[in-house]
């Protein structure tokens, strides 16, 4: 396994209102590129929701964060148990990109490169205005990429709402400091 500071893990504004998220994940691409699009493994991590793997195929989009980890942790004022949103494939290259609509935001674009026995995921957040909605986002596909690599990496992640609560702090003194 290749080792990663600490910082490597965090996501950054690569430019205005755009996250940026680098994470190297075991292998191979295929079993990675699983998590992304078939919607029992994505619910896993992310969000539940089946998804057609061609361009203009809806997916929606199902977060049940309390059940992500055991315990969940916390869960935030302001949070509910579930969440919804219907997003649409934009562009997709099987088992290297994957592109979606994401509310009222620009979209997001999975990348994944084989780097030897891993894989670089990597996340581009496009087009986030909202300071608040940037702030959140970050904490969020950062916590929800921390799950993903424990289960790829088969550890255990930490409580999901009090990781995303300690990352929302982080990112709100990387972002806005």
């Amino acid at each position: 396994m290749t080792a990663m500071l600490a910082d490597d893990a965090y996501g950054v504004v690569t430019e205005p209102a755009t996250l940026t998220l680098q994470r190297l994940l075991p292998g191979p691409i295929d079993r990675v590129w699983s998590y992304l699009t078939d919607g029992e493994l994505r619910r896993q991590w992310l969000a539940a929701g089946a998804m057609e793997e061609k361009v203009g195929a809806a997916v929606d989009f199902v977060w049940r964060n309390d059940e992500l980890t055991d315990p969940p942790g916390t869960r935030p004022d302001g949070f509910d148990a579930e969440h919804r949103m219907t997003c649409e494939v934009t562009a997709i290259d099987a088992p290297h990109s994957l592109s979606i609509t994401w509310g009222s935001t620009g979209g997001v674009t999975f990348t994944l490169e084989e780097k030897g026995d891993e894989v670089l995921l990597i996340i581009v957040h496009r087009r986030i205005e909202d300071p608040s909605v940037l702030l959140n986002v970050s904490a969020g596909w950062h916590a929800h990429v921390d799950v993903l690599e424990a289960r790829l990496r088969g550890t255990r992640a930490a409580p999901h709402w009090d990781n995303w609560s300690q990352l929302r702090a982080v990112y709100a003194e990387r972002l806005f400091d």
